[in-house]
């Protein structure tokens, strides 16, 4: 028998000690909470890629009366970044949720979809994408998006 350990390295901050331009990333994922559509769960999550050339794309959750049939705000931000500026690479993403009012004082974290989403974004482009996500007490830091899904799916190539 073998056994393997998997880590996820990440890194806690509060968001006063975040570089100017996180900050402005996760602003931007806040204010896309506004442009959500989330009738049903009052969960309202934004999502703000930074791509290499210095621009910010953003998207908001997308629900739908006939679930699954909405979209989050991590795939909407991915697919916009990259219909815009197909061969731009991500630089950074950030994700904000807020809900009852208040943002989530703790982060939330992409779903398994987004995740092999963002994933062969990742690849595509051989570049690791840092994942910024916002709590009002902490911002989690994750290097790269391999590490929030460690053993992924992939083209098989």
């Amino acid at each position: 028998m073998q056994q393997k350990t998997i880590e996820t390295k990440i890194t806690i901050y509060r968001f006063e000690e975040l570089s100017e331009e996180y900050k402005k990333l996760i602003n931007t994922a806040k204010e896309q909470t506004e442009n959500s559509y989330a009738p049903y769960s009052n969960f309202h999550v934004g999502a703000a890629v930074l791509l290499e050339n210095g621009e910010i794309v953003a998207g908001s959750n997308q629900e739908n009366a006939a679930y699954p049939s909405g979209l989050c705000a991590e795939r909407v931000a991915a697919f916009y970044a990259n219909s815009r500026f197909p061969n731009v690479a991500v630089k950074a993403l950030a994700i904000a949720a807020f809900t009852n009012g208040h943002f989530l004082a703790q982060p939330v974290t992409p779903c398994g979809a987004c995740r092999q989403v963002l994933l062969e974004t990742e690849n595509r482009f051989k570049k690791d994408i840092p994942v910024l996500l916002y709590g009002t007490e902490n911002v989690y830091l994750i290097e790269k998006v391999k590490d929030l899904l460690p053993l992924s799916f992939d083209s098989f190539g």
